[in-house]
């Protein structure tokens, strides 16, 4: 294996993994929105006074 081989794989390797972690961010992005739905959602379906409970 040349040194040219070599950069190539060692740049295709970190071009993967760049696009690996895009991919999880975007994962992680779209779980905390999903999160927040579901709990906005679910403080609409309880109404407002669902906060307002007595120890």
């Amino acid at each position: 294996m040349n040194l040219m081989e070599r950069v190539s794989e060692e740049q295709a390797e970190a071009e993967r993994r760049k696009r690996q972690r895009m991919r999880s961010i975007a994962i992680a992005i779209a779980l905390g929105v999903l999160v927040v739905l579901f709990y906005a959602a679910t403080i609409v379906h309880l109404g407002g006074n669902a906060l307002n409970r007595p120890f």
